[in-house]
């Protein structure tokens, strides 16, 4: 019991471990950084949006 025990606490450790390594080189690497979205995109999504609710209300 112990053993297996150990093993879970291993695994999970090495995961936690891994998941932060890939996130910190996600964060440094990303290009994409801008949280202002220009008048453009925000009619296009409103456009889109509608446009689906429209499709899926037949």
């Amino acid at each position: 019991m112990l053993v297996g025990m150990g093993t879970v606490f291993i695994f999970l450790t090495l995961l936690v471990s891994g998941m932060s390594l890939m996130s910190a080189i996600a964060i440094r690497f990303s290009t994409a950084r801008s949280d202002d979205a220009t008048d453009e995109e925000v009619a296009a999504i409103t456009a889109a949006i509608s446009q689906h609710r429209i499709n899926s209300a037949k």
